[in-house]
């Protein structure tokens, strides 16, 4: 029904059979739900959102390892191959198409939540400076206009993840304005109490918190798409213009920081995407530096390479055989830690992988680390260091390198591993 104000809103009706002088009657009592019904279907989208990450960080990790298997490969055929040969230009191509194959599971592990996070407390004022001018060299038919709050709390962020979510608004907004427009960046220090969530349905704690608002005077979008703007492969654009990850990722970015994001958008009118971060309230924890050697050679190095698909340990059993070192390989946990019982005197590195079935990652480090608390070990994984990589870099595993990676990449991880003292 449309209330007194205009808005439409949903409400429950109640029949009391009465009688009315005599003759039989209906007592009819109407209560307004419509905050019930706004929770409900907030609760539903939830759900789904979950849902779908759950289903895109699982596709970017095998995709990853699919990834791993052709690098390992081209790596090795590039090594024997001189630029003069006829097929070098074809295997860089490999390599070329393997990295923006990384970059599209990289936005959409960024929407299932398990991207890379490496948190330092920052100023959101200097990202937006940042990554402002970056756009705006780029898109010189859109005015930027920026008003910042100069006393703008610090807030705890990957910063590059930050910057990713920034860009990802300013390419949505110039999308939005295909003949040029404004585009309007505002912060300001906010506080969101109780009440405010109730009326908004957030589910946040209450606090302080900065705010980050990005406007367009673009096309705008009907509410219907405004509904399904933050799901992955969602576009408004022609087909084969766009990934459809953009907002994806910025929204389970936004989500993995603790904060929120919404859209407001109007035909005709524009679009405001407005961001909630908590405020820091300690630094930041951040890796600890690790005192390195002058060890410069991988030469005669003994590496157990651990990895369940036996295709991605192969590719990487020749990565790691070009660089000149010996390689044992297991398929599994459990095997890993028979030939490591074996030949712990001869291995120097372990390279483990962290999804395994059976036993994973974690429990093979913490069965080798009994074996040896001296082992010196470099997690790999389709996922990146988010979650049980960082558990398991807590419990004192010495590296960490995100699949799929080329031979420069993984010799230089293993050098650093194998020089930490």
């Amino acid at each position: 029904v449309v209330n007194k104000d205009g808005e439409e809103i949903w409400v429950q009706l109640s029949v009391v059979p009465v009688s009315w002088e005599g003759e039989p009657a209906a007592l009819n009592f109407l209560r307004d739900i419509t905050v019930q019904k706004r929770l409900e279907a907030q609760v539903q989208q939830s759900q789904r959102m979950e849902s779908i990450g759950t289903l895109a960080g699982g596709i970017a990790h095998d995709f990853n390892n699919l990834l791993m298997g052709i690098q390992g490969s081209a790596s090795v055929m590039l090594i024997d191959i001189k630029p003069d040969h006829a097929l070098y230009g074809n295997l860089k191509l490999i390599e070329r198409c393997i990295k923006s194959g990384a970059k599209l599971t990289q936005q959409l592990l960024g929407f299932a939540r398990r991207g890379k996070y490496v948190v330092t407390p920052c100023n959101l004022n200097e990202i937006v400076n940042r990554t402002s001018l970056i756009f705006g060299h780029t898109r010189k038919e859109i005015t930027i206009h920026i008003k910042q709050n100069k006393d703008l709390h610090p807030i705890n962020v990957d910063m590059g993840q930050i910057e990713q979510v920034l860009l990802n608004m300013y390419v949505n907004a110039w999308q939005a304005m295909p003949d040029g427009g404004d585009l309007y960046i505002e912060t300001d220090n906010v506080t969101l109490d109780a009440k405010y969530n109730e009326q908004k349905l957030y589910h946040i704690p209450p606090g302080k918190y900065i705010k980050l608002s990005v406007t367009d005077n673009g096309t705008g979008m009907d509410k219907e798409t405004v509904k399904r703007i933050f799901e992955p492969f969602f576009t408004t654009r022609h087909m084969g213009t766009g990934t459809g990850l953009g907002l994806a990722s910025a929204y389970g970015i936004i989500k993995n920081h603790n904060g929120i994001i919404n859209c407001y958008s109007e035909l005709g009118h524009g679009t405001t995407f407005n961001i909630y971060l908590p405020v820091s309230s300690s630094e930041a924890k951040t890796m600890e530096d690790k005192t390195i050697s002058k060890k410069a050679s991988l030469d005669n190095e003994t590496i157990l390479l651990v990895d369940d698909e036996e295709v991605v340990a192969q590719g990487c059993r020749q990565l790691i055989e070009s660089m000149g070192c010996n390689v044992h390989v297991a398929l599994g946990g459990e095997d890993a830690i028979k030939i490591y019982q074996e030949k712990q005197d001869k291995i120097d590195l372990v390279i483990l992988d962290m999804i395994m079935p059976n036993m994973g990652g974690g429990e093979t480090y913490d069965r080798l680390k009994e074996i040896n608390p001296e082992i010196k070990v470099l997690l790999s994984s389709g996922y990146s260091i988010r979650g049980q990589a960082t558990e398991i870099l807590d419990r004192g595993c010495n590296g960490f390198i995100q699949k799929p990676f080329n031979t420069q990449q993984l010799s230089q991880k293993i050098m650093e591993v194998l020089n930490t003292n």
